[in-house]
């Protein structure tokens, strides 16, 4: 949209508000709107007149309390609220009238609590805001997608019922001499440069002491911490470590972006699974014997397979989207776009069925990547937006309750129980906005030039990339999983493969 100014339109026999707009920045515009002095005074007039109708006073009857009273006793803490209504009223219908995009909170010029209602003046007041860049999608007909194609062996049957056999160990105690994949438990003090007061502390955090893959790095406190293995190796429960490390500036929260922080560990526990036999496997499925559990684990491979075929073809959309626009982003990556970002990974991470340790270091990775990187994350996820509203998406209720079913029996939990989780924390619409990006990808796969190849083919010509149900004696880095209760196991044995990063 370009620079404009207007007057916002209201209901008949109501004052107008006038509204600038002016582009500040990449994505970005600065709203002035103009409150005039009419329309503050008959609000202010709304507001004590319903304070009168529903305020008791000693000595007074409710609704007989003077006027001059209630000004003198509320008048204050009416106006400011008056003026906050005011302000939000106004904002969201410029907005709206302007049809005006926004991608996270407005920053104001001056903080609302320094504005003043002035009998007789209007109120004029400013936000920045980052809005949905302005672009063209690139062409979507004739894409090439490939579909790398693979055959469930035995030794995948295997591989995956030592996994799961793992998975539903018996947790034992130890004190030292940490090998990968087992938990260790510490208290953990966080300092933010160099500050004396601790900027956070947790009781009982957990950290999974890592292979020799990539340098021996893992996650703390959702941050990826480098040589993390070579620290704890020679550790032992009661020892104290310190780790200095810098926020990655791809971070959710501003204040951590390119700080140091210094966490000081003193481990008070440590556990190692011992894995379950079969037996107890096909006792916790009731699947009667090991030729029937090793049928299931074919069965669950094959969806899983399957599964990831989808994943792997819809990010071939995503590259091609990625490579084929290119628009200015917002200058500063905001808190809201990248935890937003975050959640989607994590309900994406949590369909695919990575146990909870699993999705977390999945997430420390995405922190750790560089701001170019996440600059491409958010980038995608303005193409796919706009892709979905062009093939006019919608996601309904029973889809969503699908998605969550899904992740729920991976998670083994409640259907409603997860619902409510991911209301009480503000998550839910992060599962339709995953949902809607999912079927947008697919409407261009389905219009796609699809071509079957190998698993190996694949592997090849994309090193890096993700492999349907591949196994896990075949990828860089064997990680022995961690364990879960019976209940937290969800339905029979799945296989998990690494997702390409962007």
């Amino acid at each position: 949209m370009a620079d404009a100014t207007s007057t916002t339109p209201q209901p008949a026999g109501k004052t107008t508000n006038k509204v600038e707009i002016e582009n500040v920045g990449p994505a970005t515009k600065r709203l002035t709107i103009t409150i005039p002095s009419e329309a503050i005074a008959q609000k202010l007039e709304e507001s004590l007149g319903t304070m009168a109708t529903e305020t008791s006073i000693p000595g007074f009857r409710r609704g007989k309390v003077p006027r001059r009273l209630l000004e003198k006793r509320f008048g204050t803490a009416m106006r400011n609220e008056t003026k906050n209504k005011l302000i939000a009223d106004a904002y969201a219908k410029a907005i709206e009238e302007h049809h005006v995009e926004p991608v996270g909170e407005p920053e104001p010029a001056e903080p609302p609590d320094k504005l003043q209602i002035e009998e007789g003046k209007p109120l004029t007041f400013v936000f920045d805001v980052e809005v949905v860049p302005e672009f063209d999608l690139p062409p979507l007909d004739g894409i090439e997608i490939a579909k790398p194609i693979l055959e469930i062996t035995e030794e995948h049957i295997e591989t995956e019922l030592t996994r799961q056999l793992q998975q539903l160990g018996t947790p034992k105690r130890i004190e030292g001499d940490f090998q990968p994949g087992d938990r260790l438990f510490a208290h953990v003090v966080v300092t933010k440069n160099d500050e004396k007061e601790p900027f956070f502390q947790e009781d009982q955090a957990v950290i999974i002491f890592p292979g020799t893959g990539e340098g021996g790095r893992g996650p703390v406190l959702g941050l990826m911490v480098e040589k993390l293995q070579g620290l704890l190796k020679d550790k032992r429960v009661g020892d104290t470590i310190i780790i200095e490390t810098i926020g990655p500036e791809a971070h959710e929260r501003d204040d951590l972006r390119g700080a140091k922080l210094t966490m000081t560990l003193r481990l008070t526990a440590a556990e190692r699974t011992e894995p379950a036999t079969a037996q107890r496997l096909i006792e916790v499925y009731g699947l009667g014997s090991e030729e029937n559990l090793r049928e299931q684990i074919r069965l669950t491979l094959q969806q899983r397979r399957d599964q990831e075929q989808v994943t792997i073809m819809r990010e071939q959309v995503y590259d091609y989207l990625l490579g084929g626009v290119d628009f200015e982003l917002p200058e500063k990556l905001s808190a809201a776009q990248v935890a937003r970002s975050l959640e989607g990974h994590r309900i994406e991470l949590l369909y695919r069925g990575l146990t909870p340790d699993e999705v977390e270091g999945r997430l420390a990775e995405i922190r750790a990547e560089s701001e170019a990187q996440a600059r491409d994350r958010l980038k995608l996820a303005f193409l796919l937006r706009r892709l979905a509203g062009q093939f006019n998406i919608e996601v309904s209720q029973q889809e969503i309750n699908g998605r969550l079913a899904a992740i729920a029996i991976h998670r083994g939990q409640r259907p409603d129980q997860l619902r409510s989780e991911l209301a009480r924390t503000g998550r839910l619409g992060e599962v339709a906005r995953v949902l809607r990006e999912h079927k947008a990808a697919d409407r261009v796969i389905a219009q796609a030039t699809v071509k079957e190849i190998s698993a190996d083919e694949w592997a090849e010509s994309r090193p890096g990339k993700a492999t349907p149900a591949k196994p896990a004696a075949e990828k860089k880095q064997k990680t022995t999983k961690t364990a879960r209760k019976p209940a937290e196991s969800g339905t029979a044995p799945r296989k998990k493969t690494t997702r390409a990063k962007k």
